[in-house]
């Protein structure tokens, strides 16, 4: 049985932005040399198209309605179990190096009296993983949100005063006059980091990486590795920041048909200011030099990674999946960001490499079946032998599938978001408790489920860019009805109902149970009892 888990999560990488899922100018080998060696799965989607949400999805295997944390500072509550809960028990160390994005839930630790700088305080506060080195990597001026000090300290040492270098170093480049030029400003995208190549955020968290494995020694380990790029800020050290210039870059995917009567929700998000930004060519331009460039910085670290891995004989013994936690519309759909469904934001590469010699008939191959992010945390436990949790973990382990013992996990993946806190919310006139987006897609149908409006409704099978939204089309009621019984269906799950397993429950002696201890319900005489006992 193999012993140790990488589990490597890129943060915004869409999911056609690697060679080895068809990008034509953008070459990343050492990605798709794990494709070879293992499973790519082309059509993965994520349980909401942005961050937060996203990860604690894939983090503890449940959908974000199931989980609660439906927005990017949500805390995630204090007693739903991650994939370190699970893969501890089993003497599995799991610890993380890059973000997670988790927020505490401070008022729950303090009502159950956990400590949070004990050690439950500190892993929850982690998603359930050892912070080795956890940066969430958005660390503004004004300093608002928590500072990662050990990489800020590694700069610092690097020769560096500036009071914040992750801002005004590591993601500012600087002009002739030594003006700092801040990378959150999308003019400065194509730049030049201030920082060295070598001392910039994605070789940082790699180093790490490796220090914690060679820390880890003999120890079954799971190690989530969290790369913060290719998200925003779009800047890249030299000489990724300028490798990919227009002639390498995907035409925009948008149509005029898109903006002809849309549905409100998509128009208002269409009229946000990223999504006006994106929609000019020049910023776009500039952006995608700049994310492409994070993109191959990112591969070739990779590469550092899997020499090193090689190198010390890991390879042979460590289930390796690599991910994103949502992709970016760059313009796409005359968007910015992320946060609506069409597959430049909610599709994301699922590369599965399993040691075991049971998935060796499936190596190198590629399937277009339905999975999910959630199906990740299940993987890991199988991995490590550990028994299956239905309805706690809501996903599917993925070693069936490269084992050769299935191929279909699913008859429809799900995404949901949460617009409560975004300014669509306030021009829509939308109350808190409806400004939710539940997304069903069938592999052909991709239904859009928005409270209060009409719904959205793709035909990616006729319509693979999804330009033209047939929600209010009369000729495809019958497919939106179907598509709302999926989706009312799925609501209807037994989501909560995670205290007590299935087998505990199938284990019941329904008749003889209760009278066995000594509960006796409409029981009229002993000689009743012992015919029911008997």
């Amino acid at each position: 049985m193999a012993k140790n888990a990488l589990y490597i999560m890129c943060d915004q990488l869409r999911w056609d932005y690697l060679s080895c899922t068809g990008h034509p100018h953008l070459k990343t080998p050492h990605i798709d040399a794990l494709a070879k060696r293992g499973m790519l799965f082309t059509r993965g989607y994520v349980q909401s198209p942005i961050c937060g949400p996203s990860r604690m999805s894939c983090y503890t295997g449940r959908y974000v309605s199931s989980h609660g944390a439906s927005w990017n500072s949500y805390p995630l509550k204090v007693g739903e179990q991650t994939i370190g809960d699970h893969l501890r028990p089993l003497g599995v160390r799991t610890a993380v190096c890059g973000k997670t994005h988790v927020f505490a839930d401070i008022k729950g630790m303090m009502r159950l009296g956990i400590q949070s700088d004990s050690p439950e305080g500190i892993r929850h506060a982690n998603g359930g993983f050892e912070p080795f080195d956890r940066d969430d990597g958005i660390h503004p001026q004004p300093q608002n949100f928590p500072q990662n000090s050990q990489y800020n300290h590694y700069l610092r040492a690097r020769g560096w005063s500036d009071e914040n270098p992750w801002h005004t170093v590591a993601n500012s480049a600087e002009d002739d006059d030594g003006n700092i030029l801040s990378g959150w400003y999308l003019e400065n995208s194509n730049k030049p980091a201030r920082v060295a190549e070598p001392d910039s955020e994605t070789p940082y968290l790699t180093r790490r990486a490796m220090d914690f494995i060679t820390e880890a020694g003999d120890t079954p380990w799971c190690l989530h590795l969290s790369y913060i790029k290719p998200h925003w800020p779009y800047i890249a050290p030299a000489p990724y920041n300028d490798m990919y210039g227009p002639e390498t870059h995907l035409p925009v995917s948008r149509h005029a048909a898109e903006r002809e009567n849309p549905n409100p929700v998509f128009a208002e998000f269409m009229n946000e200011q990223v999504s006006k930004s994106f929609c000019d060519n020049d910023t776009r331009e500039t952006v995608l030099t700049g994310y492409m460039g994070l993109i191959k910085q990112i591969d070739d670290q990779i590469g550092t990674l899997m020499h090193f891995l090689d190198k010390d004989g890991f390879l042979e013994d460590t289930l390796i999946i690599f991910t994103s936690d949502h992709g970016d519309y760059l313009g796409d759909h005359w968007m910015g960001e992320k946060e609506l469904f069409h597959d430049a934001s909610a599709r994301v590469p699922i590369i599965v490499v399993d040691p075991d010699p049971r998935a060796d008939a499936t190596r190198g191959t590629s399937t277009d079946m339905l999975v999910e992010a959630i199906d990740v945390a299940p993987t890991l436990l199988d991995h490590f032998g550990g028994e299956a949790k239905p309805r706690l973990l809501e996903g599917h382990s993925l070693l069936p599938v490269l084992h050769g013992k299935t191929n279909r996990l699913r008859d429809f993946v799900v995404s949901e978001y949460d617009y409560a806190m975004r300014d669509v919310r306030k021009r829509l006139n939308v109350p808190l408790d409806d400004a939710r987006l539940t997304m069903i897609f069938d592999g052909r149908w991709k239904y859009i489920f928005a409270e209060g409006f009409d719904p959205m409704l793709y035909d990616v099978q006729t319509d693979p860019q999804e330009f033209f939204d047939l929600g209010r089309d009369p000729a495809f009621q019958n497919q939106r009805d179907r598509m709302e019984q999926l989706f009312q269906k799925w609501t209807r799950r037994n989501n909560q109902q995670t205290t007590v397993t299935d087998a505990e429950i199938l284990s019941w002696d329904t008749k003889t149970g209760e009278a066995e201890m000594g509960i006796l319900v409409g029981i009229r005489t002993p000689k009743e009892l012992r015919q029911i006992l008997d």
